[in-house]
C-alpha cells in the first residue's frame, strides 16, 4: 500500500481513535494482552474460551469509545433514570428472578438472561455524584443520610439474592463518593464504631454458605477436600511459583485441574504459579498504574459532579483487584470477584469498559464542562 494512501486512511481513523486517553488505554491493553496470555495456559482443555475473550475484548472497547463520547452533562441527565431503572430491575429479580446455582441474581428478558446487580456497580455512583452536585454549597448532615439511604436501597437487594461480592463493590463505589462529597471524619469513625457494633446481628442474618466462608478463611484445613478445598489450592499455586515463576503453561496445580474457575475468579492463581514474585510484582504495578491514573482524571476533573464520579470509578478498580488478589491469596473470604481486565468473561469486562469510558470522557470533556 503506497505511503500517501495509509496516511489518508489514518487521518480518517484518528479522530475516532482521539476519544481514547492514551495512558490509560495503553495500561488497559498491557493487562488484557497479559490476560490473553494467561488465559492460553489456564484454559488448555478447553476450547473457544480465547476465541470468545476476544470477542468480548472487542465489545468492551466498543462500550468503552461509546461511553467516552457521552460528556459528562448527559450523564447527568441519564443518572436519575439510570438509578431508578436499576432498582427496579433488582426488585423485578427479587420477585421473578431466575434461579442458578442457589442464588435468584438473573432476570430473564425476552432470550436472555441479564444479572441487574452489574448494572448498579456504575449506576449507583452515577446517581450518587448527580445527587451531591445538586446539593453543592448547601451539604448537611441529611444529605449524607439521603445518600447513605440511596446507596443501601440497592445493595440490601444485591445482598439478599445473595451476592456478597458485588455488593461490596457497590458499597465501596458509592461510600467513595459520599466520602468524596465531604463526609466528615467523625462520621466516618461513628459508622465503624456502629458496623462492629451490629456484627452479630450481621452475623445472624447471613446465609449458612456466607458463614461457612469466613469460617474457611480462618482455618480451612478444617474441610480440606469442601468448603477449604478453593482456599487451599489457590494459596499452593501462588507460593509454588517462588520468585521466577515455573514458566508459561508449566502450572501443575492448574494443568492437573487442582484450581477451580481458573479461568474467572481464580486466574490470578494461574498467573502466580506460571510467573512467580517478578510477575505478581508487575501485575501489581500495572494496577497501580491504573489506579494512579483514575486519581489524576478525579484530581483534574473540572467539578463536582466528574471529581466524585471519576473517584468513584477509580475506587471501583482499586477494590476489583484488592478483593480477588486477596481472596486468592487466603486473606479474605470467597467472595467471586474478578480479577479485572485479566479475568475471563463478558458481563464484567463490559462493565469496566464502561467504567474505564467514563474516565475518558471526563478527561477528554474537562475543558469543556463549567465548573
Amino acid at each position: 500500500m503506497p505511503i500517501n494512501e495509509r496516511r489518508s486512511i489514518w487521518r480518517r481513523i484518528k479522530p475516532y481513535l482521539a476519544v481514547f486517553d492514551p495512558t490509560l488505554m495503553m495500561i488497559i491493553i498491557m493487562l488484557l494482552s497479559t490476560s490473553l496470555v494467561t488465559l492460553m495456559s489456564a484454559s488448555m482443555g478447553i476450547p473457544g474460551k480465547i476465541e470468545d475473550q476476544v470477542r468480548n475484548i472487542v465489545m468492551s472497547f466498543l462500550t468503552m469509545w461509546i461511553v467516552a463520547n457521552i460528556s459528562p452533562q448527559n450523564m447527568m441527565r441519564i443518572a436519575l433514570p439510570a438509578y431508578v431503572i436499576t432498582v427496579s430491575l433488582l426488585v423485578a429479580v427479587a420477585v421473578a428472578g431466575t434461579i442458578k446455582l442457589g442464588a435468584r441474581r438473573w432476570l430473564h428478558i425476552g432470550v436472555a438472561d441479564i444479572q441487574p446487580s452489574e448494572f448498579a456497580k456504575i449506576a449507583v455512583p452515577l446517581m450518587l455524584a448527580w445527587f451531591f452536585q445538586q446539593r453543592q454549597g448547601m451539604l448537611r448532615w441529611d444529605s449524607y443520610a439521603v445518600g447513605a439511604l440511596l446507596l443501601l436501597v440497592p445493595v440490601f437487594l444485591i445482598a439478599r439474592q445473595p451476592d456478597l461480592g458485588t455488593a461490596l463493590l457497590v458499597v465501596m463505589a458509592g461510600f467513595c463518593v459520599i466520602f468524596l462529597a465531604g463526609l466528615s471524619w467523625k462520621a466516618i469513625a461513628a459508622l465503624v464504631v456502629a458496623a462492629a457494633a451490629s456484627m452479630p446481628i450481621a452475623w445472624s442474618m447471613m446465609h449458612d454458605y456466607q458463614r461457612e466462608r469466613i469460617m474457611t478463611l480462618i482455618d480451612p484445613t478444617t474441610d480440606p477436600l469442601g468448603k477449604g478445598f478453593h482456599i487451599i489450592q489457590a494459596t499452593i499455586a501462588v507460593g509454588s511459583g517462588g520468585l521466577m515463576g515455573k514458566g508459561w503453561k508449566e502450572g501443575t496445580q492448574a494443568h492437573l485441574e487442582f484450581i477451580p474457575e481458573r479461568t474467572t475468579d481464580f486466574i490470578f492463581a494461574v498467573y502466580s504459579e506460571e510467573f512467580g514474585l517478578v510477575g505478581n510484582l508487575f501485575l501489581m504495578f500495572m494496577y497501580l498504574l491504573l489506579i494512579g491514573r483514575g486519581l489524576m482524571i478525579a484530581a483534574n476533573a473540572p467539578n463536582f459532579f466528574t471529581r466524585l464520579l471519576a473517584g468513584a470509578v477509580t475506587m471501583i478498580f482499586f477494590t476489583y483487584a484488592f478483593v480477588n488478589m486477596g481472596m486468592v491469596s487466603g486473606i479474605l473470604p470467597v467472595v467471586g470477584v474478578p480479577l479485572p481486565f485479566m479475568s475471563y468473561g463478558g458481563t464484567a469486562l463490559l462493565t469496566l469498559g464502561l467504567a474505564s469510558g467514563i474516565l475518558m470522557s471526563i478527561q477528554r470533556h474537562r475543558k469543556l464542562v463549567q465548573t
